[in-house]
């Protein structure tokens, strides 16, 4: 796609299906004991850090945020989709959720303590992940931990139906862990787990955890 298209083909595409989305991924957690120990294991450290504010980034319809939530962690969400963001406040009432984009996160340097991005970073173009990972960088405080979780593999796909059968646009690109590891050192992020497995969210998975360093 040129220029910014992919990004307006992702917030319409996602605006589409996101009640049914909401619908679809509600229970993904419960059936994820891997995934629940590292979002537990990230909540914990981010209580070892201070507390302090944390940005579900790529939020979707805020099931990881609300999770979050009752783990401890004062955790709000950041979505591109107006629409999966009016489904997050609907469905967590008392939460906080905004519109904004990961490719320019509006939030002051050294603000928050950590960040997550669950299954977010898959539609974001290769020349894009630097500038990505420099916005999370900028935003995290040091030693603040960061949380990834993606498809793993070579390919990109373009995404033209989804969530309840509703036409979609969107490229899917899947990555290697050694691939993504390597992009967020490069950016002034320690790597410190990375794991492959298989989920309901994902034939392959792969979570990353990583602190922003000094």
């Amino acid at each position: 796609m040129d220029g910014d298209d992919w990004l307006a083909d992702t917030r319409t595409s996602y605006d589409r299906v996101a009640v049914d989305y909401a619908r679809l991924v509600h229970d993904l957690l419960a059936q994820s004991p891997h995934e629940r120990a590292a979002l537990a294991l990230f909540a914990e450290l981010v209580g070892a850090a201070g507390g302090g504010s944390v940005a579900d980034v790529g939020c979707g319809t805020g099931r990881i945020t609300a999770h979050l939530r009752t783990l401890g962690v004062d955790a709000f969400g950041i979505d591109l989709s107006p629409g999966m963001i009016a489904v997050a406040r609907r469905n967590h009432p008392g939460l906080r959720f905004e519109v904004g984009s990961m490719t320019d996160l509006d939030l002051p340097d050294g603000s928050i303590t950590g960040l997550i991005a669950w299954y977010s970073l898959i539609h974001i173009p290769d020349d894009q992940l630097g500038a990505v990972f420099a916005h999370f960088r900028r935003v995290v405080r040091p030693g603040g931990p960061l949380l990834l979780g993606f498809h793993v593999g070579d390919e990109t796909t373009v995404k033209t139906e989804g969530y309840g059968g509703h036409p979609m646009k969107v490229d899917v690109h899947r990555r290697q862990p050694a691939q993504l590891a390597g992009r967020l050192r490069a950016s002034g992020f320690r790597v410190e787990s990375q794991t492959t497995l298989t989920s309901p969210e994902s034939r392959l998975g792969g979570i990353i955890l990583g602190r922003r360093e000094t």
